[in-house]
């Protein structure tokens, strides 16, 4: 697996794998967390233009396999956390969008290792039908923190891991 930044060359690819995802979602009982058309375009390119889109290729740099937004630095909805609390208030890091073709097991949780490798402080947030990754969520260790709300309206259950604690 090769992490790399995202070019506007990746989006049709991108695409395709954002599609795979809906597809999967529809199927395993989360129609509605990105619908039918979510993201668009214009968010991955915004993505892309601050330098937080990344590509996943396979070892020979040449398939995408995966792709996903993070960065470091502010969420604005997370400023607002319901029935719980985040697990600290330092720098963090953010995950958005992770998506994968399906077929390399374990990608995700690769994904998730690699961006709590960037700052060892992430935090992440998923709908609350989307079980499939709470699932890898908990196996990877984030610990649910509470429920955060999208400028929408629309809640999300939201994650946090801390690789190392204060006292290491």
């Amino acid at each position: 697996m090769i992490i790399r930044k995202a070019t506007e060359a990746d989006l049709p690819e991108m695409l395709k794998l954002y599609e795979i995802a809906r597809q999967f979602m529809r199927e395993n009982g989360n129609p509605t967390q990105w619908g039918d058309d979510y993201p668009k375009v214009e968010v991955l390119k915004n993505d892309m233009a601050a330098g937080r889109s990344y590509a996943v290729t396979d070892d020979a740099g040449k398939d995408l396999i995966a792709t996903f937004c993070f960065y470091v630095g502010i969420e604005p909805v997370y400023n607002k956390i319901e029935q719980g609390k985040w697990l600290n208030d330092a720098p963090y890091g953010v995950i958005h969008r992770i998506t994968t073709a399906g077929k390399n097991k374990g990608l995700g949780a690769e994904i998730l290792d690699w961006c709590l490798d960037q700052c060892g402080n992430v935090r992440i947030d998923t709908h609350r039908d989307n079980h499939p990754m709470q699932k890898v969520l908990e196996k990877r260790g984030y610990q649910y923190c509470g429920v955060i709300q999208w400028e929408d309206g629309t809640d999300r259950i939201a994650f946090q891991k801390v690789k190392f604690s204060e006292n290491t």
